[in-house]
């Protein structure tokens, strides 16, 4: 196996040179950089990852720490996560906090006592815990998906966060049914606590309000971002006395949720109940309807989370940034619409009465 000091004879320069290329510890002339470098493709050498961690006090690791993994969602955006950080030479290192305050606090110090450069975390409704622990020992991190610290409240953020704009979306969805003639929109709603259900709902209520309708608190309701809640929520609304003719889901797993409350009463989509979801994923349009949706930047969210976390880590004592990323709709016909011609296109301005 080949040593630095193999590709230091090999390059013709000192073990120190090679150092120094490696560990990116101080400045080399270009060509003698190309000269190591090419030293180490011919030889095959392995740089010692532990040795070089001690020579620069970093590991080239991120801490991620995501909830549910399996949801496509947060699976599209640890691909993010993980084409941007290989691509600058970075290795991940994930954990699943479960949405529990209590675990998600033991992930990140586990993955702080790993060693890892910076985290990369979707913080909890509740994470107090989290960011006492984060600010206490001056963690780099980065939220991801959700927005803990909200600049419009005036001050300052504390974090870099990165997220999917959640309002100006939801409001379009509950827009574009209004525009088909329903006067009682439904929405099944994240878990409380969450700054993406507080958005959602905020569009939901601007979308009614453009469209002249009332809010009903009794066709808002809270399926706790996953499928069993979305299909309890949907059932609630589906029992009231007058229910919904129209439903706008939250995200994804809601949306499989509330298909599965409606077949368990037989009912059809657009047919019985017009559904627009928030989140698109790849087999939406496989269903009969094909789903109406919103669609978020997943990859680019990760991606543009460890771009954050590296400036961060460049500059620590920079402001804090928060970025927002736009969604896009994506118009199929679970909403009521006819099949679009062609590329999906946007919001119809097609009217019918319900």
């Amino acid at each position: 196996m080949a040593t630095m000091a193999d590709v230091a004879r090999r390059a013709g320069v000192s073990v120190a040179t090679v150092s120094h290329v490696l560990n990116e510890t101080r400045p080399v002339l270009p060509h003698t950089r190309r000269a190591v470098l090419d030293a180490v493709e011919e030889l095959g050498y392995t740089p010692n990852t532990l040795a070089r961690s001690l020579v620069t006090s970093r590991t080239r690791s991120i801490g991620l720490a995501v909830s549910a993994i399996s949801n496509p969602y947060f699976t599209e955006i640890l691909q993010g996560v993980e084409a941007r950080a290989l691509e600058d030479g970075y290795g991940l290192l994930i954990a699943d906090p479960h949405d529990d305050p209590g675990h998600e606090r033991k992930v990140v110090q586990l993955l702080h006592e790993r060693r890892v450069d910076g985290m990369i975390v979707a913080p909890s409704a509740e994470p107090g815990d989290l960011v006492a622990y984060l600010t206490r020992h001056r963690v780099p991190a980065v939220f991801l998906d959700r927005i803990v610290d909200a600049p419009e409240a005036g001050d300052a953020p504390r974090f870099d966060q990165v997220c999917a704009e959640g309002a100006e979306p939801t409001a379009g969805l509950v827009s574009h049914l209004a525009g088909l003639g329903h006067r009682r929109i439904g929405l099944v709603a994240g878990r409380p606590g969450f700054s993406t259900t507080r958005e959602r709902i905020t569009g939901y209520r601007h979308g009614l309000a453009a469209a002249g309708l009332p809010f009903d608190e009794r066709l808002l309701v809270h399926g706790d971002s996953d499928a069993a809640g979305g299909e309890r929520a949907t059932a609630d609304l589906l029992s009231l006395a007058v229910p919904p003719t129209a439903l706008v889901t939250a995200n994804n797993a809601m949306t499989i949720g509330a298909l599965r409350a409606l077949r368990e009463r037989d009912l059809s989509v657009p047919g019985d109940l017009a559904l627009c979801c928030f989140d698109d994923f790849a087999w939406a349009d496989l269903f009969s309807p094909r789903l109406t949706a919103v669609a978020q930047p997943s990859r680019d969210i990760g991606a543009h989370a460890v771009r954050l976390l590296l400036d961060r880590l460049a500059a620590p004592d920079r402001p804090a940034r928060t970025v927002r990323l736009p969604c896009s709709f994506v118009h199929r016909t679970s909403c009521g619409c006819a099949e679009q011609p062609g590329p999906e296109k946007g919001p119809s301005r097609d009217r019918r009465r319900r």
